[in-house]
């Protein structure tokens, strides 16, 4: 724990509560869904390795964590944002669940893969 008292909201390097909340009043909820679901992506393909620093942040158990709860949201929110944002999300999620097939070294059974519960199997 530390000594220093808690920053007021309005102190220098400290975050304004009210106005980041003002500010994520505005956006749309597609928008902010589609937001996680990048960033889950994005967060996927690194611990895929498939980055320029490639295995240098590889790990598959995070890979798959990451790519399941992708599936999941995609999935949970299939009826709430529109075919033209759903469309290259579950195309990148089939990608990112074939490349975590490809690196895995004893390869899940179909259907048992990460995310595979929500989209049924997925071959290469």
């Amino acid at each position: 724990m530390s000594d220093t008292p808690p920053a007021s909201a309005g102190s220098p390097g400290s975050p304004d509560f009210d106005e980041m909340t003002r500010d994520i009043a505005e956006v749309p909820a597609v928008e902010v869904i589609v937001t996680v679901a990048v960033n889950l992506m994005s967060a996927a393909a690194v611990k895929l390795g498939l980055t320029e620093e490639g295995d240098k942040y590889k790990d598959l158990d995070e890979a798959r964590k990451l790519i399941h709860a992708l599936a999941g949201l995609l999935d949970g929110s299939a009826t709430e944002i529109s075919s033209f944002h759903a469309a290259p999300l579950r195309d990148g999620l089939k990608s990112l669940q074939l490349a975590f097939r490809e690196a895995s070294l004893v390869p899940d059974e179909p259907g048992q893969g990460p995310g595979e519960k929500y989209t049924g199997p997925v071959y290469g």
